[in-house]
């Protein structure tokens, strides 16, 4: 069957307007949809993680943050953000998948049992007295005083912001530990 182009448009308007071919041609209106960020407040802050100072949008609703983003527009970070920026907005929100209770497993034991924070709080205080106090010097070997201890050696979090580990490292001072090191970056 030979057709030409200019039957083949004839044929094609026909059918078109026929309406053989099923289309409808009717406008249709479009919604759009709301996002959990329409008619939010938004405030720009800096990331408290690490000293490199990124800039972030938090969207606010009602008092309640409903979402978090790098701003665009700020020359450190152009709109971009690390893992622990991009998940600021769970400091916020509970998440489900977080344990709710400590767990505690006895040396030698196979099997985690739920304790109390009390009880969680009290273990580590015991244990932290215990160690230092076995390994606490008050002079080295020149007989210079030191007041430290070498049984206990702490590394930061990369989930505390810059206060947090100012006032973790002066607790760790304050009990004599030399060996402090942290990564914030992580």
């Amino acid at each position: 069957m030979k057709i030409s182009r200019r039957g083949f448009l004839k044929i094609s308007g026909a059918a078109v307007a026929a309406g053989s071919l099923g289309v409808n041609l009717d406008p249709i209106k479009a919604y759009a949809e709301q996002t959990k960020i329409s008619y939010s407040k938004e405030t720009t802050t800096i990331c408290p993680y690490c000293a490199v100072g990124c800039s972030i949008i938090v969207h606010t609703k009602n008092g309640k943050v409903v979402y978090t983003e790098g701003d665009p527009d700020h020359p450190i970070n152009e709109g971009s953000l690390c893992s622990k920026g991009s998940s600021l907005y769970q400091l916020t929100h509970q998440n489900e998948n977080r344990l709710q209770k400590p767990l505690y497993r006895a040396p030698k034991s196979d099997k985690w049992e739920e304790k109390s924070w009390e009880w969680v709080l009290d273990k580590i205080a015991k244990n932290i007295k215990k160690s230092r106090d076995e390994s606490f010097k008050v002079t080295n070997e020149k007989g210079q005083v030191v007041n430290r201890t070498d049984g206990i050696a702490s590394v930061g979090s990369a989930a505390m912001d810059n206060e947090e580990c100012y006032v973790y490292q002066k607790f760790l001072r304050s009990l004599g530990l030399v060996y402090i090191e942290h990564q914030a970056r992580i």
